[in-house]
């Protein structure tokens, strides 16, 4: 480890003899260079967490379908005013017929009961499901705003099988994990695959003693592809991600996105718009969280921490991960903790693990 990395490392040291985690990967790339790459701790009692083991990055992980759906836009197959339900006639059910892929993109939608698949439905019951899901009472998309879990992320895995024929979990392995070298990240990881990985494990901290997940350990959470949130894979691969999109001269057989398309990428979409599901105002990008800090440095959730640009960009995982850009800085992020402590400790966490970075790099203050 590279020392000048002391509050970071001190910064996880602490969540383990606190409970949070029991171990965590964290990768640090400036300008395309690995400043730091490690892991500490355990991935389950008696058995040291590695920087090699696929940790579960949960919605961390959205934005890789996001940029998957983004350049099915750039090609012309698709639109971001499209009404969903010109592709996919089904989801017009229960007043949708009006939510195009820019609400999808942008939380904008207003069906959050969708957001109810159970675990275990095979692809085509949870696109059923979700299809059936009604429109939230007075929801007009676009006009209010509300995170979905996941829902709306298998309405955008579908138009993906649908306007390339391929199922979401090898279109995104494709042309987006293959482009950004994440040569061990899967959305759905073959049981062929098996023997050739770590896995690793998430525990439920906020319980007394700490327990495994009852679901994300299993094998069958593995097989099955969630576009919001079953990617998979080493920290690294997720900061090389976003180092990937920042990386201006980048060759175009390995740019994730046009200069144009990752502008608007980028851009805030949804600008002080309320979060009803966050309750806090947030600001978005078309599928990742643009920094909003300035509207709670210490309490937006999800956040970058306290030094972050005001052009910082990325997504969270669920009481567990973050993964994000800083392009004033040259800067990619990602780091995985294996317990979830429950909301407000792992805001904290994240808060102060996401600040220390910055200032083991001396880049104290904010653009904010």
């Amino acid at each position: 480890m590279n020392r000048s990395f002391g509050k970071t490392l001190r910064a996880l040291e602490r969540g383990i003899e606190s409970g949070l985690h029991l171990g965590a990967q964290v990768a640090v790339l400036q300008h395309g260079i690995t400043l730091l790459h490690m892991a500490v701790g355990e991935n389950q009692p008696g058995e040291p967490l590695t920087t090699d083991h696929l940790m579960p990055w949960l919605s961390s992980g959205k934005p890789l379908t996001a940029v998957a759906v983004l350049q099915l836009v750039e090609q012309g197959q698709l639109a971001l005013d499209l009404p969903v339900a010109d592709l996919i006639p089904e989801f017009a059910s229960g007043g949708k017929e009006a939510i195009t892929v820019w609400h999808l993109l942008t939380h904008t939608g207003g069906f959050r009961e969708a957001d109810k698949v159970p675990e275990h439905f095979t692809w085509e019951e949870a696109v059923a499901r979700v299809c059936a899901s009604p429109l939230e009472p007075g929801w007009v998309p676009g006009a209010k705003a509300a995170y979905h879990v996941t829902g709306s992320w298998f309405v955008l895995g579908e138009l993906i099988r649908r306007v390339t024929g391929a199922a979401p979990d090898e279109h995104v392995r494709k042309e987006v994990c293959a482009r950004a070298g994440m040569k061990n990240s899967w959305l759905a990881v073959p049981e062929s695959e098996d023997d050739r990985y770590k896995f690793g494990m998430m525990h439920l901290t906020h319980e007394t003693p700490p327990a495994p997940h009852p679901f994300l350990n299993r094998d069958r959470s593995r097989r099955l592809c969630r576009p919001g949130s079953s990617l998979r894979g080493p920290a690294r691969d997720l900061a090389h991600f976003y180092a990937r999109l920042i990386e201006s001269d980048a060759p175009t057989d390995r740019r994730l996105l046009s200069p144009s398309m990752f502008d608007r990428f980028v851009t805030r979409q949804r600008d002080g718009m309320f979060d009803h599901t966050f309750q806090h105002v947030m600001d978005w990008g078309l599928g990742v969280i643009i920094n909003s800090a300035r509207h709670g440095r210490s309490t937006v959730p999800y956040g970058f921490g306290l030094h972050a640009g005001d052009r910082a960009f990325g997504h969270g995982g669920m009481q567990s991960s973050c993964g994000f850009a800083d392009p004033e800085h040259g800067l990619a992020v990602a780091w995985v903790c294996n317990g979830m402590p429950g909301e407000l400790k792992h805001q904290l966490r994240a808060r102060e693990l996401n600040t220390a970075i910055y200032e083991d790099l001396g880049l104290r203050g904010s653009t904010c």
